[in-house]
């Protein structure tokens, strides 16, 4: 199929003047675009396959250059943009110096905000409809279209509650395709299953207009009974929408999501109510594209792909384990050896690669859905009642439960283990996504201890050294291939640095798994440039090891702090403050790590050059360190200057 009307469609203004046969066949062109792009490079595929129609018939009933529209999440921003004057460059898509996987404000007038986390769309929505109310746009609509998996998110019903009183012209749209990433879980999922099997809207209307007939009623009191005997009515034919309208939301649905012309017809009914609505409809993850329908989870974010007659045929391959699979297989044979041991996760089962534990070990595995906040919470209290909970979870998602990691288990000095996975640059997700902040936020609370392993011949250790603390323990390890350092490791004990090696004109102090990186610099340094430069693996951020690291302050020509994290309040800071509280002198000293910027979308290893915390990076900083210095240098040195 070509992409004919798909070429066609410069804003979404152009989709008003197309038939609903060309609407089928545009939308048949766009999930062929999809499949395309997703051939070539890893991409959010299955949920972009599903929301189709319904960004069809959300741009034709809107003008989203005046109203207002929201992607929860924003992983199913695609068909968005396709629409949107971005389909010329949808090959770029999660590309350095391309479009984002996300919705991207500096794209397009279209994308409001860069949404990357669950749940916040109806919030933000609800403020865009209050702030245009405030500044003279009464008349613009805001929408927000949220999933049922991040639905249970505790911020969604916070904005719903809101918006009983602020919610004209307000309308959520909840994508139920019966998925997070995973399967979803929990209580609200199967009230959402009850709304699938109840009647439509449309049915409802039908039978309560029969259930009336002719009644002849006239004055107030007969149109109060009138009321109270549709409400009746209602609440026993369609249970399904009575949550939501106990929140002071009309409930419409559910609607099938795939029928272009019903969707279009309930958007432009519900965009004459004066709201709040909530509009259910009903998608299919993966639509249109048999191996993503059969199995969504594994189509979620594919690797690159070839389709056709025969089927599936992945392009790429890999057999590296990541530091994902080596905590992993940590914490199944943790939970194997002691059946205290707790795994939990906030629907990143897949990611963090637990469905073995999940399998094997039901009764202790715990997934609470996108509900972080809650399942640190949750944890709190496992670990009170004696169990051992180890919140396994990504680093950039555990930010949203800051005020519990305080709250319910450092101020309780409760010992929860946090095994915070993608901690440092994730590559082509991209700044909602990094995991810079962990070793800021963690290393503040008293009571916490905070580690990252140097390699993987760290992990496993860690994690049982963790496991015996009686105190909250944090562990970090970035998205990548795992390394093995060839060394005797060093037992792990509270506090202590692992010296790999100690040379006097300079050292690397390396937080997590840069440690091999250093490793490398320090060896161009010493056979290219003359510098003999040692490498420290810190292992610990809290407590710091302050004997070794004071003494490379006091004895070493200079001192590189290295994290893949950001600087402010990190791994280099502390060193900083170390030195600090003893009155040593740190002229000599340089922090390296994030920068005070967000990282942009890009392959990880050009995310680290960019950012100098790769080879040359390193390299380049300690030569520009030791020339600041004073040190001797070689006389290919002192040419390359």
């Amino acid at each position: 199929m070509s992409s004919e009307l798909l070429a066609k469609v410069a804003r979404p203004a152009d989709l008003r003047m197309l038939t609903d046969e060309q609407l089928e066949q545009l939308a048949a062109e766009m999930r062929e675009e999809l499949v395309r792009v997703v051939s070539q490079r890893s991409a959010h595929f299955a949920s972009n396959l599903g929301v189709v129609e319904l960004c069809l018939a959300l741009h034709q009933a809107f003008d989203f250059t005046q109203d207002r529209l929201i992607w929860d999440t924003g992983h199913q921003i695609y068909p968005h943009k396709l629409i949107t004057g971005r389909a010329s460059e949808m090959h770029t898509i999660r590309t350095k110096g391309g479009l984002m996987g996300y919705p991207n404000p500096a794209e397009s007038e279209f994308d409001l905000f860069m949404t990357g986390h669950a749940g916040c769309a109806p919030s933000t929505a609800l403020g865009l409809k209050a702030g245009d109310d405030l500044t003279g746009h009464p008349e613009r609509h805001s929408v927000a279209v949220i999933g049922d998996g991040a639905f249970p998110s505790g911020i969604v019903f916070e904005a719903m509650n809101n918006a009983t009183e602020l919610g004209k012209k307000f309308l959520i749209i909840l994508n139920d395709n019966k998925m997070s990433i995973c399967p979803r879980v929990g209580g609200l999922g199967y009230y959402l299953d009850k709304a699938r099997m109840a009647p439509s809207y449309s049915d409802w209307n039908k039978r309560v207009k029969e259930a009336l007939g002719g009644i002849p009623l006239v004055g107030d009191q007969a149109r109060t009974w009138l009321q109270q005997f549709k409400d009746a009515l209602k609440a026993s034919l369609h249970t399904g929408g009575m949550l939501f309208e106990s929140l002071g939301f009309a409930y419409i649905g559910p609607i099938d999501g795939h029928d272009l012309k019903t969707l279009r017809k309930y958007i432009e009914k519900v965009k004459a109510m004066d709201g709040p609505v909530l509009l259910h409809v009903l998608t299919d993850k993966g639509r249109g594209f048999a191996p993503a329908m059969k199995d969504p989870v594994k189509y979620h974010a594919p690797s690159p792909f070839q389709y056709d007659e025969a089927g599936i045929i992945p392009l790429k391959t890999s057999s590296h384990r990541a530091y994902t699979d080596a905590m992993s297989d940590a914490l199944f044979a943790a939970a194997k050896r002691d059946p205290r041991v707790a795994i939990l996760t906030a629907a990143m089962c897949e990611g963090n690669k637990l469905q073995k534990i999940r399998t094997s070990m039901p009764n202790q595995f715990f997934d609470v859905g996108i509900c972080e906040s809650h399942g640190v919470a949750f944890a709190a209290g496992m670990a009170k009642a004696g169990a051992k909970p180890i919140v396994d979870i990504y680093s950039t998602f555990l930010q949203r439960s800051f005020d519990q990691i305080f709250q319910e288990v450092a101020l309780q000095n409760l010992p929860v283990v946090f095994t915070l996975d993608r901690g440092g640059l994730v590559g082509a997700d991209g700044p909602t996504h990094h995991g810079s902040y962990d070793i800021s936020y963690m290393r503040i609370f008293p009571n916490m201890i905070v580690m990252a392993p140097g390699d993987e011949k760290d992990v496993a250790p860690m994690l049982d050294f963790a496991l015996e603390q009686t105190s909250p323990t944090s562990i970090r390890y970035p998205k990548t291939n795992l390394e093995t350092i060839d060394r005797e490791v060093q037992p792990i004990e509270l506090g202590q640095a692992e010296i790999l090696e100690w040379e006097t004109d300079g050292v690397f102090i390396a937080c997590g798994t840069l440690v091999g990186t250093c490793l490398r610099a320090a060896e161009r340094l010493r056979e290219h440039y003359g510098l003999r430069v040692g490498v420290v693996n810190a292992r610990f951020v809290k407590p710091l090891d302050k004997p070794t690291v004071l003494k490379a302050i006091e004895e070493c020509g200079f001192v590189l702090t290295v994290e893949e994290g950001c600087l402010a309040g990190g791994f280099g800071s502390a060193v900083l403050e170390a030195a600090s509280d003893v009155g040593l002198s740190t002229s000599h000293v340089r922090r390296l790590g994030l920068p005070d910027a967000f990282v942009l979308h890009a392959e990880r290893d050009e995310q680290l050059a960019e950012v100098g915390l790769d080879v040359d990076g390193l390299t380049n900083s300690a030569l520009e360190l030791a020339r600041f210095v004073g040190l001797p240098l070689t006389a290919e040195v002192a040419n390359s200057a």
